[in-house]
């Protein structure tokens, strides 16, 4: 089997992303340490994946600086897993692929979650807008121009 391609050096941003985010055990872990689940056993059982993955890809989203690891027990050594900011902004992504999952691959029986904004306290999905007008931003309104 030939070796899986590398997405890290390409000059593409989302290429870049994917190589971060590509992995699905890593976009699920995302989304524990999102909904307060933080220590390495409750991710294991909460997740049902192999420690042996869950290892892996802590360790790939702690050398990333995505996630940071703090220390709760000495003996044995224990450790919570948690956001950085670079994480927190990775999980807005999560928000928005949530927000398709929902409309699209869950329409017959509903979103598994809601999501409530807690500066409002009202129930919410995540939308993309234009920084520039405020607007919701889609990609068939946009165009794009290369840099390189």
């Amino acid at each position: 089997m030939p070796p899986r391609t590398s997405f890290e050096t390409y000059d593409c941003s989302i290429a870049r992303t994917m190589a971060v985010l590509g992995e699905p055990w890593t976009a699920l872990i995302l989304r524990d340490l999102f909904i307060g689940v933080t220590r390495f056993d409750a991710l294991h059982t909460h997740l049902g994946v192999s420690r042996k993955v869950l290892t892996l890809r802590l360790g790939r989203l702690v050398s990333d600086e995505i996630v940071v690891r703090r220390a709760y027990a000495q003996r044995p050594e224990r450790f919570d897993y948690i956001l950085t900011g670079k994480g927190w902004q990775l999980c807005d992504i999560l928000l928005a692929i949530s927000a398709w999952g929902d409309k699209w691959t869950m329409a017959e029986t509903g979103p598994p979650a809601l999501i409530r904004h807690r500066q409002c306290d009202h129930l919410t999905v995540a939308e993309i807008r234009c920084s520039h007008c405020g607007e919701p931003l889609h990609a068939a309104d946009t165009e794009v121009t290369p840099l390189r």
